[in-house]
């Protein structure tokens, strides 16, 4: 049994005045596999006063001392990689596949931290004034469960490597990752009170974190609503605010695809982390024309798809990561098949063979339309919706007739019609013909899907603020 006791305040390892304790599942055996002691109201408030205590010091760092910051950040962070790769597939369930890509994650983001610090432009000429970008000052830090380690690493990298300094609020569902990450992080010797971090829960730690006067920015990741909440409270104070959140991202398959060479990527792009990732492509679109031919072809793939144990190699589906939502996504099968559309594979209920842990069977409904609730909220689990469409103007009015705008695929053989169809689609990111993720562009949402952006210079700037210098001679 694992026992998490302390939370990161002003460089050390302190025992929370919160008293509460949260139980930690292996989602595979739903066995509780540990604690966790939460932190409080209270907890937060030492932590934001030690962050804003640092960052006098931290923000008038060179660009060389902050790069060497964040090196030994990068150094320490590999050193534990199989630590945390354990720790994803024991806490979270990831495949062995997707949990050591969550493993390598968090030292990647601190090296693209790394290299967009090092090209970073903190000063301009315009006109007769000299524009500065200044840290905003204390921000808070915010992460989910289905990334958590990688969160943490990309949020506080890209915070420190402005001069901002910090306080994480990490989910308390991923207290053994956050764990490693934090032994990490210590060990990379950086300034007391530079980076604090806070077990806890949202409606107490978060809150703290959001409504104090002495935060002046708000970084999270995870659902919409909660992203609402924060603007409306960080608004009381003007707190500079970047969300990333939900997504029901389209899947344009055009009429030219070869369906079999495709569906690979429409499979993966669909149950991408057992489906809990914000940008799954969790809408299929594809002709009506060759309907039919597309159904035979993407249950045949469904049937190859393994459901099971995440350290298995051959796993390609692990579990929810908690009853919760395995329940939540068990309602919208639920919900689908009451709505009219058809189950094309999978169905309620765990795969065969697995009579434990929260799996749920790769499913995926047809004879479905836009307007259903399967194809307008954000499920976040491996269940996908074919939605047909007459040409590519349905298609695109199709991909757009959502309250998100995160991401989206378009897969076709002509290079010039996917391009003007992506063109069109309202998403912060669209990937065409590949799946391949680029962290030096920009990554966020349209609509509901977010506020802002992270990932290279767009990340940096969001902790920055422009102060403008205008220098006249001496009055002679």
């Amino acid at each position: 049994m694992h026992r998490i006791e302390h939370i990161y305040i002003n460089g050390e390892f302190v025992v929370p005045h919160g008293q509460e304790w949260f139980d930690l599942h292996n989602p595979s055996t739903e066995e509780v596999i540990g604690q966790v002691r939460l932190g409080d109201a209270l907890d937060a408030r030492r932590a934001i006063a030690a962050a804003k205590a640092a960052f006098p010091a931290w923000s008038r760092t060179t660009r060389e001392e902050r790069v060497a910051a964040l090196q030994r950040m990068h150094r320490a962070v590999v050193a534990r990689e199989e630590e945390l790769l354990q720790a994803v597939l024991v806490e979270y369930g990831a495949p062995s596949s997707r949990g050591r890509w969550m493993a390598t994650y968090p030292a990647e983001v601190i090296a693209q931290a790394i290299d967009a610090l090092q090209a970073f432009d903190f000063e301009e000429q315009a006109g007769m004034a000299r524009v500065i970008l200044t840290p905003v000052g204390v921000s808070g830090l915010i992460t989910p469960w289905n990334s958590n380690a990688g969160f943490i690493c990309n949020k506080l990298a890209t915070a420190l490597a402005t001069g901002c300094t910090a306080v994480i609020k990490p989910s308390e569902m991923s207290a053994l990752q956050t764990q490693v990450v934090l032994q990490a992080l210590h060990e990379a010797d950086l300034p007391p009170g530079v980076f604090n971090l806070v077990n806890g829960r949202g409606d107490v730690v978060g809150e703290e974190i959001a409504r104090h006067p002495d935060v002046a920015k708000i970084s999270f990741t995870g659902s919409s609503a909660v992203g609402q909440h924060l603007v409306r409270t960080a608004a009381a104070t003007l707190k500079r605010v970047t969300l990333e959140l939900g997504g029901k991202s389209p899947t344009v398959v055009l009429d030219d695809a070869d369906f079999h060479a495709v569906m690979p990527m429409v499979l993966q792009a669909g149950f991408l982390n057992s489906g809990q990732a914000c940008i799954a492509g969790t809408r299929i679109l594809v002709p009506r024309t060759r309907l039919g031919e597309f159904e035979r072809v993407a249950k045949a793939h469904v049937s190859q798809i393994q459901s099971g144990d995440p350290h298995d190699a051959a796993t390609d589906i692990g579990p929810m990561v908690s009853q919760k939502q395995w329940e939540r996504v068990q309602r919208y099968i639920r919900i689908g098949q009451e709505e009219g559309a058809r189950l094309l594979a999978g169905g309620e209920g765990r795969p065969a063979g697995l009579d434990g842990g929260w799996f749920v069977k790769p499913t995926l409904f047809t004879d479905a339309h836009n307007g259903m609730r399967i194809a307008r909220e954000e499920i976040f689990g491996p269940v996908l919706t074919i939605i047909p469409y007459e040409d590519d103007a349905d298609a695109i009015s199709i991909a757009n007739d959502t309250d998100y705008g995160l991401s989206a695929l378009v897969l076709g053989k002509s290079p010039e019609r996917c391009v003007k169809i992506a063109r069109q689609i309202e998403a912060g990111r669209v990937l065409i013909n590949t799946l391949a993720h680029e962290p030096r562009a920009p990554f966020g949402g349209f609509k509901q899907s977010g506020l802002g952006r992270e990932m290279g210079k767009w990340g940096m700037s969001a902790y920055l603020e422009p102060k403008t210098l205008v220098v006249s001679d001496p009055l002679k």
